[in-house]
């Protein structure tokens, strides 16, 4: 009798399979579901975690270059090259009837194998030659379709940002606007915006110096003769309301005022970078560029309007030997070294490729940083208010100091050398200077890396070489960082 039961299941083998695979009820099956999706979900979790330790994240979720990614307060950034000529685009501001005359400032700091751009002309202009150093010229259009209270052409000037960027220049990271007759020093404009992220809306430039000027148009606008820099980001945006926005301001006296407003629509304030220079100063700009603020030289505006930056020179001849000394260290133009000759009790002000003035008398260095007041505000001719603190002068000839200007300039090594010469005015030569016996005083300084304006800059000191000893009317000074423990002043 037990043969048959044993046949009966040795026959129905499928039996055994449902058995032992398929469950009888439903909650069974479901139950099994979802173990094996927690096996699964346990596996992949496991690699991933694996994969983590060992991979970078970057290479499995790779975003834009520009994309900053922020993650518990903390930023990681994108490694890219440094901001140079190349990364910027360049919209003067020019009129067919003053580009003819004006165009030889564009000559000085243009150079066309680094540097991309236009001036924007309203109209062609007459008799004008070819030539390969000068900025070429686009003529703007859509622009008499604005209405306007004040001039046509300011509302022509606020669109060339707008027009700039729909050229549509690769690889662009600022915009910048100046006029035909600001000259830049493109290094060190480089330098400043190197300091921002493009990516970000940066509405970048200087005020007027004269606070009249800042009164009527406004302290947070950027003056568009000394430079305006505005960020591809915030040109992006821009670009998209700038028509819509010319229509609301159209009572507005300035382009670079209609262009503030603009801007201030979209939220964003001015960031004063102090080495933009509007120059609304009328007279003699000396005590600005003697006694330069900590920042690099990025801009000169209103040479027209101004005495020449060198004595007896013209204009052009005196900003060609300005940048000629620009050239062979562009960091260091015009920043100001303060040293003393504690023996002979002078005070020694050192504006790199441009003056240095001695003082017959110990004078701190706070007052010997802020500018004498050659020049008058830009309406008024007053003496003030300016942006900045100012120095009186002494009428008395014989109590200013002594005034040297750059004579030559020479690259020796990683430096270079600058002598300077004794300016004689004509009513100082009956004066008794304890100076007088100094016709002519050497500078030489290592050239100055850009890197230095990356971190908080400080100025650097100055020495009197061979223990301040005079020969042949020549003294003889180094510009050096300051050591540790060293003041201006000791």
């Amino acid at each position: 009798m037990m043969i048959p039961d044993r046949l009966e299941t040795c026959h129905d083998p499928l039996r055994i399979i449902r058995l032992t695979f398929i469950p009888e009820k439903l909650g069974d099956l479901v139950s099994m579901a979802i173990k094996i999706g927690i096996l699964i979900c346990l596996i992949g979790s496991i690699a991933l975690a694996i994969h983590s330790t060992f991979a970078k994240p970057d290479r499995w979720f790779p975003l834009p270059e520009h994309l900053h990614i922020i993650q518990n307060d903390s930023v990681i950034e994108v490694d890219i090259d440094a901001t140079n000529i190349s990364h910027i685009v360049f919209g003067i501001a020019g009129s067919s009837n003053t580009w003819g005359s004006r165009s030889n400032y564009g000559k000085l700091w243009w150079n066309s194998n680094t540097c991309r751009g236009y001036v924007w002309l309203d109209k062609r202009p007459k008799n004008l030659k070819p030539d390969d150093e000068l900025i070429p010229y686009k003529i703007s259009k859509g622009w008499t379709k604005f209405k306007h209270t004040h001039s046509a052409s300011a509302v022509r000037i606020a669109r060339i940002v707008y027009d700039s960027f729909r050229l549509g220049f690769p690889n662009v990271r600022w915009f910048v606007m100046g006029d035909d007759d600001t000259v830049f020093f493109p290094e060190n404009l480089a330098t400043v915006l190197g300091k921002y992220d493009h990516n970000q809306w940066y509405y970048i430039g200087g005020n007027s110096e004269s606070v009249e000027q800042d009164v009527m148009h406004s302290f947070d606008m950027a003056f568009g003769g000394g430079g305006i820099a505005i960020s591809y980001a915030l040109a992006a945006r821009l670009a998209k309301i700038m028509d819509s926005c010319l229509h609301r301001y159209f009572y507005f006296y300035g382009s670079d005022q209609r262009i503030w407003a603009c801007i201030k629509e979209l939220g964003v304030s001015l960031t004063r970078e102090s080495g933009f220079h509007q120059f609304d100063v009328q007279g003699n700009p000396y005590g600005i560029l003697a006694a330069h603020p900590l920042a690099p030289l990025v801009s000169l505006h209103h040479l027209d309007q101004v005495n020449s930056v060198f004595p007896n020179q013209t204009q052009m001849s005196s900003l060609r030997k300005l940048i000629g000394a620009y050239q062979l260290d562009p960091a260091r133009i015009v920043q100001q070294s303060i040293c003393y000759d504690h023996s002979r009790k002078w005070s020694i002000s050192i504006s790199w490729g441009y003056s240095i003035q001695i003082h017959s008398l110990l004078v701190s260095a706070a007052d010997l940083q802020m500018p004498l007041q050659t020049f008058k505000t830009w309406r008024s001719w007053s003496d003030g208010p300016f942006t900045f603190n100012t120095r009186w002068i002494n009428p008395d000839v014989c109590e200013q100091p002594s005034i040297f200007f750059l004579d030559q300039v020479k690259k020796v090594g990683t430096g270079s050398v600058m002598a300077y010469k004794r300016s004689v005015d004509q009513e100082a030569k009956k004066c008794k200077r304890a100076d007088e016996e100094v016709r002519r005083i050497k500078v030489s300084a290592l050239r100055l890396d850009s890197e230095y304006w990356k971190n908080v800059p400080r100025r650097h000191c100055c020495q009197f070489m061979d223990r301040g000893s005079i020969k042949d009317g020549n003294v003889h000074i180094r510009i050096r960082k300051c050591r540790p423990q060293e003041t201006i002043s000791t």
